[in-house]
């Protein structure tokens, strides 16, 4: 069976890789068949390259993806384009489509980005809140816990 898979390579702490079509019994690094394109997860945003084209070509010949081959083709719309393509639609209808996906994809990540720093954010505004709400209240009780005497 073959799969559609990452092949890393880069120095150590700073992974580079290669997204490859490859038979599954093979090792993570070794022979493959092809090269689809590369990965580099160090840049911001992720830098991808892909052949579309042999990407389609080795879906359609029932090589399986792994997930995060998946994600990323997901991601620059190679899955998008080969439903597309077995609709029958022409390639400047295509290229629209697989364009505002793009554009769609980058807009749901950066919006994704600012919730994830908001979030992360805001609990440490809260510990604040709930230290300052607390100190009240331990007032209110020390005093009629004295009137109370």
């Amino acid at each position: 069976m073959v799969k559609l898979r990452l092949r890393r390579k880069g120095r150590k702490g700073y992974p580079v890789y290669d997204v490859v079509a490859v038979d599954s019994r093979r090792k993570r690094d070794g022979a493959y068949i092809e090269r689809l394109g590369y990965y580099d997860p160090n840049t911001s945003p992720n830098t991808v390259k892909l052949d579309d084209n042999r990407a389609i070509y080795w879906l359609n010949e029932g090589a399986q993806p792994t997930l995060t081959v998946k994600n990323i083709f997901s991601h620059e719309g190679v899955l998008l384009k080969r439903a597309l393509l077995f609709k029958g639609l022409d390639e400047d209808q295509i290229a629209e489509q697989v364009t505002k996906h793009k554009e769609t994809a980058i807009a749901r990540h950066d919006r994704l980005k600012k919730a994830r720093k908001a979030k992360k954010a805001k609990p440490a505004v809260e510990e604040v809140a709930v230290v300052e709400e607390a100190t009240p209240e331990a007032e209110a009780t020390e005093e009629s816990t004295d009137s109370a005497e």
